[in-house]
């Protein structure tokens, strides 16, 4: 299974590592960059990631910074994301800029995806009113009871296994602004519990009125995804649907093209799919005349050939 990486940009900025004891290198405008704030627990030189924080605050003028990325807070079993989350709550009168916040920009190397303990990462959105964007990685422990915010205009959870809990507490949440929603779903062994019924509210188009991008992805009932999204008042409004990572296979791609018409997207993305090459080639040649980018790339074999229980995920433990 493929690995996460780290962040490469939030909000349009370049993702930049706050390292305070790096005087070769000057720092940016707090402006002008998505600052990582992170700390290595094997690393001698570093200490809680709450000194690095409060280190950052004093080097950079806060009053400017638009976007922050909450890396490695220290060994995944010793806290869960409310402390760097508290952390960051606290600064929030001094923060007043702050557009974007990404939780849990670790990589693979130093956890497994499964590994990172979440937490309720909804005070972040009452913190922060100016919010655009907020991305969270990790599903262990994580929470979203239904919440309200007037600007948020995109919502990202990367997980190896997305609650059914949170599915819901998004749906039910009041985001007017919301055009962009992507949640890797994941997988049961790894907390993935989500069924499409829990996605009702979501497909039916009644939430999220701005909503342009929608990605389902990642998921073990991809399958069942795709035929749910086949008939779903919400894809008529959609730029770009992204169904990709997941154990796609003929049977979904069928219902797709069995569906609704597709050819108003601009981008359809399936890519990490186990589709055969026939059926690679019915969904580009219905979509791409029409206009529509296709993403059919990465096509997987099952485990051992064991047919569709060979499918896998990109992303779990």
């Amino acid at each position: 299974m493929s690995g996460v990486d780290h962040l490469q940009e939030l909000l349009g900025l370049p993702a930049v590592d706050f390292r305070p004891d790096d005087s070769a290198s000057p720092l940016p405008a707090a402006d002008a960059a998505a600052w990582r704030v992170s700390v290595d627990p094997y690393a001698d030189e570093d200490g809680p990631w709450g000194e690095r924080f409060d280190e950052f605050l004093e080097a950079v003028d806060p009053a400017r910074v638009r976007a922050l990325i909450i890396g490695q807070w220290g060994e995944s079993y010793d806290a869960d994301s409310s402390y760097p989350i508290n952390l960051v709550i606290a600064a929030a009168d001094r923060l007043t800029s702050l557009e974007a916040i990404f939780v849990g920009d670790v990589s693979q190397e130093q956890a497994e995806i499964s590994w990172i303990e979440q937490s309720d990462v909804t005070g972040l959105l009452s913190a922060f009113p100016r919010l655009l964007e907020l991305g969270v990685r990790g599903g262990q422990g994580l929470r979203f009871p239904p919440a309200r915010h007037d600007r948020l205009r995109s919502l990202v959870f990367e997980s190896g296994g997305l609650p059914a809990a949170v599915v819901r507490g998004i749906t039910e949440s009041e985001l007017p602004s919301l055009d962009h929603l992507d949640l890797w779903l994941g997988v049961s062994e790894y907390g993935g519990d989500t069924e499409i019924a829990d996605l009702a509210p979501l497909l039916s188009g009644t939430r999220f009125p701005g909503l342009r991008h929608l990605g389902l992805r990642n998921s073990e009932i991809q399958n069942e995804i795709a035929a749910a999204v086949a008939s779903a008042p919400v894809v008529a409004r959609l730029h770009t649907l992204d169904l990709s990572n997941g154990t796609l296979g003929d049977e979904g791609a069928a219902a797709l093209l069995e569906g609704q018409p597709l050819t108003h997207l601009e981008h359809l993305d399936l890519h990490h799919h186990f589709l055969s090459q026939e059926m690679e080639q019915r969904v580009a040649g219905a979509l791409e005349p029409q206009g529509v980018s296709v993403d059919l790339s990465d096509r997987l074999e099952p485990w051992d050939n064991r047919g569709a229980e060979g499918r896998y995920t990109a992303v779990a433990e």
